[in-house]
């Protein structure tokens, strides 16, 4: 099971809608805005007017709705993250009771998404490079869905008996980041193109028991 995501003030964006005015589907606009805008060409250099513009909605409608630019960002980022979980929800439900293979299936999945040519990496890991300062909202927002993740690698490891179930989560993690920064830094395909073959390699070498028996 993927942990249960902290709770934020952008999780009751439907009531926050209702209550302030706008109706619900503005906040659609505006999200669709955000998701299409902060991924390909980064969060700070996009501006307000740009994203009412892009949506066709007023800019006291983003204000009402979002209180700020930093509160629709962090709906962003949630948004984001909720493609994540839905892979991983898809990888799953493909191998039930198997977590090997729904690891393994995630990084074959990440492997091809990476060698694309519009490929932009990890939206949170690129907020995260756009907010240093950790004591920025966006920042905390996205430390906070980043741990999500690593919990859940924690717990695949853990399920799939590896020897070191923190080591093997944290390679992962950092397998999976590195493939986030790689597959914009080298035309396709290049190294992201072997993150899956890595991944078995890593997780052969912490479970081998798993190795053993396939």
């Amino acid at each position: 099971m993927k942990p249960k995501p902290i709770k934020s003030r952008t999780d009751s964006l439907e009531v926050l809608a209702k209550r302030k005015g706008p109706h619900p589907q503005v906040a659609g606009k505006l999200r669709e805005a955000a998701q299409e805008l902060f991924y390909t060409k980064g969060i700070r250099s996009v501006g307000v007017d740009e994203i009412v513009q892009k949506a066709g909605v007023t800019k006291p409608s983003l204000y009402r709705l979002f209180e700020s630019k930093d509160g629709l960002t962090e709906t962003y980022l949630a948004d984001y993250q909720q493609c994540f979980w839905d892979r991983v929800d898809d990888v799953c439900r493909a191998y039930p009771d198997d977590s090997r293979a729904q690891l393994l299936a995630y990084f074959d999945g990440l492997s091809e998404r990476a060698s694309q040519p519009t490929y932009r990496g990890c939206g949170v890991s690129n907020a995260l490079v756009e907010f240093p300062d950790r004591a920025h909202s966006v920042r905390q927002k996205a430390e906070t869905l980043k741990t999500e993740v690593r919990a859940w690698m924690q717990q695949k490891a853990t399920d799939i008996g590896a020897t070191n179930p923190t080591l093997l989560a944290d390679g992962l993690v950092l397998l999976m980041e590195g493939t986030y920064a790689c597959g914009q830094f080298f035309s396709p395909p290049g190294p992201a193109a072997n993150v899956g073959q890595v991944a078995r390699c890593l997780i052969d070498a912490l479970c081998p028991a798993q190795g053993n028996n396939r």
